[in-house]
């Protein structure tokens, strides 16, 4: 009885870890299309305001990306 216990928590507790990476892989494809779409805008842009507003978008967006790249590295681990 105890062993089918600690069996269902391992499965909840697999499920879960399999559930979070695939949350984290689907952010980072995400962040990919947030920095593709900021490189894009920063390209066509000729506003200076809109330069700088573009600089930020695309420097946020890397920073999301390395996050979650590197909360992805360490979950696998």
């Amino acid at each position: 009885m105890l062993n089918l216990l600690r069996a269902k928590k391992e499965t909840a507790a697999t499920r879960l870890a399999a559930e979070n990476t695939r949350y984290l892989r689907y952010e980072i494809e995400r962040s990919k299309c947030a920095i593709d779409t900021a490189q894009n805008h920063f390209e066509q842009v000729v506003d200076p305001t809109l330069i700088d507003c573009y600089i930020y978008e695309l420097n946020a967006a890397q920073l999301r990306y390395q996050f979650l790249l590197r909360k992805f590295k360490s979950q696998e681990i």
